[in-house]
């Protein structure tokens, strides 16, 4: 038996345009549950099925090994199209067997944890159980129109602490068999079983202003969760990062460059906190080095051409985990240490390949502006 997940995300939406590829803390939006599933356990594929080649070209560049893009056919992508459509149209042309098991895995679901996708699998295997969905419960008093109670009796209001609230489908995912699925045409049949996952997955992402709220809840759940240590180290790039990546001349030829006293700021909070800090630099400039001096940093790393060999060697004298470092990048000579380190930041102004670096957080700040602090301040500090 195969466990394929099935993500629709058709490039038409009314409220938000390209909603499924929107950054939300600096990643596409899809990318929360695309990366959960290529950590689940018990998935065996992912499936991401659009009709427009941005998201195609987005999803393809994050680079995980389970994923693969379906392009799905017109007639069902468009805004009357059910979900259900495409389900079966992919199910027909990848001739899956009826006792696979069939994720249907919405993108606007970001809250969803690898977690939560293998212990609802196991519930749907080990239960007498036909399909699976997700639930989150609403701790709310609700009403009929002809001004009835519907789940609580109000001469007896009960507290939060004491209220068991409903269940409400938060729209996460679905589980059911291929067989099923084909005979019912419905995503859920049979005996339905229900997934409860945490309040705040019920938010749903239909309007601008769910964005900030998303962001928020994501910085406090997910993302902490998704940092694989206790950060200890912390290392810059300097063009790009620290500066703008102008260069400036003085009428007489001198050399000059803009750096941030706000980057200045956070490598001092940084110190305060115990956390290690240092810069690494492919380039070798007198600049460079009296700035890193002022700074008080722990370590300098000047003309370094090979970034990942250098931190690596760096981080097992310090007897340190890649977990344990954060390095912040703009250029396709970072990308290879953007990709090794716990938790990787660019700037706004970061060239689009750094950007399509699957779980790079990309931050709203341009280099030279304070970059570096939003890193700090919004995605380290915050965890502590």
């Amino acid at each position: 038996m195969k466990k394929v997940a099935f993500i629709p995300a058709r490039g038409g939406s009314k409220s938000i345009p390209l909603k499924n590829i929107k950054l939300l803390n600096g990643k596409p939006l899809i990318y929360y549950v695309a990366a959960a599933l290529e950590e689940s356990n018990e998935v065996d594929g992912v499936v991401v099925a659009t009709d427009h080649d941005e998201i195609a070209d987005t999803v393809n560049s994050f680079g995980f090994s389970k994923l693969k893009v379906y392009q799905r056919d017109p007639q069902n992508a468009e805004d009357q199209s059910s979900t259900e459509s495409a389900m079966l149209e992919f199910i027909e042309k990848a001739q899956l067997a009826d006792d696979d098991l069939f994720m249907l895995v919405q993108a606007t679901s970001p809250f969803t944890t690898s977690e939560d996708f293998d212990k609802a699998i196991e519930k749907w295997q080990n239960e007498n159980i036909d399909s699976l969905l997700t639930c989150a419960r609403i701790k709310r008093f609700f009403w009929s129109e002809d001004g009835e109670p519907i789940n609580y009796d109000f001469n007896n209001r009960p507290r939060r602490q004491d209220f068991n609230g409903t269940l409400v489908e938060n729209g996460a995912f679905y589980l059911s068999k291929v067989g099923d699925i084909v005979s019912s045409k419905n995503r859920i049949s049979g005996n339905i079983g229900v997934y409860e996952m945490p309040e705040h997955t019920f938010l749903e992402l239909d309007e601008p202003w769910d964005w900030t709220q998303a962001e928020l809840l994501l910085r406090e759940h997910s993302v902490k969760e998704s940092v694989p240590g206790k950060i200890k180290l912390v290392l810059s790039d300097v063009d790009g990062v620290l500066t703008d990546a102008g260069m400036y001349y003085s009428e007489n030829g001198d050399e000059l460059k803009r750096f941030s006293t706000y980057d200045g700021k956070a490598f001092e909070l940084l110190r305060n906190e115990n956390i290690q800090t240092g810069i690494i630099t492919s380039e070798d400039t007198q600049l460079n080095r009296r700035r890193a001096e002022k700074m008080k940093l722990d370590f300098q790393f000047h003309g370094e051409k090979e970034k990942l060999k250098t931190v690596n060697k760096l981080i097992s004298n310090l007897n340190f985990q890649p977990g344990e470092v954060a390095y912040i990048g703009d250029d396709i000579n970072d990308r290879e240490l953007l990709s090794f380190v716990g938790l990787a930041a660019c700037p706004a102004n970061a060239v689009q390949s750094v950007k399509n670096i699957p779980g790079v957080i990309q931050l709203k700040t341009r280099g030279g502006s304070g970059a570096l602090r939003e890193f700090v301040d919004q995605h380290i500090l915050t965890k502590k």
